[in-house]
């Protein structure tokens, strides 16, 4: 998270390659761990490189299948190690590739920085 610098007020925010070193050793840790995982990215501000203070980390995490909804799986997965706050988005491969050619998706595959495909 962004920290206090040791004698100033002034608040450091994580730079865009501590982020991304970040995101791809917590993508290391979930692959290891559940061999569902089929892709691990980031896109918008971090991944565009016009982040800045208070940006947070949209990551998207994409899995063979899922029991849960959408809006409640994100809470199956921990962020608390990355550096920035982190809104996570969890498709299903089926779910990802019925967004193909929309809006969300072309801009996410414009957009994104993969740190893991299989």
């Amino acid at each position: 998270m962004p920290v206090r610098s040791s004698s100033s007020p002034v608040l450091k925010w994580p730079n865009a390659a501590t982020v991304d070193r970040a995101v791809r050793r917590w993508a290391d840790r979930v692959v290891g761990a559940r061999s569902d995982v089929c892709a691990v990215g980031y896109f918008g501000s971090y991944a565009r490189g016009d982040w800045g203070v208070g940006s947070d980390l949209d990551l998207v995490l994409i899995v063979d299948r899922a029991a849960e909804p959408f809006e409640r799986r994100a809470a199956r997965w921990d962020t608390t190690e990355l550096p920035v706050p982190t809104e996570l988005l969890v498709y299903t491969k089926d779910e990802w590739e019925r967004l193909r050619g929309g809006r969300f998706h072309g801009t996410v595959m414009r957009d994104a920085v993969w740190v893991y495909s299989r």
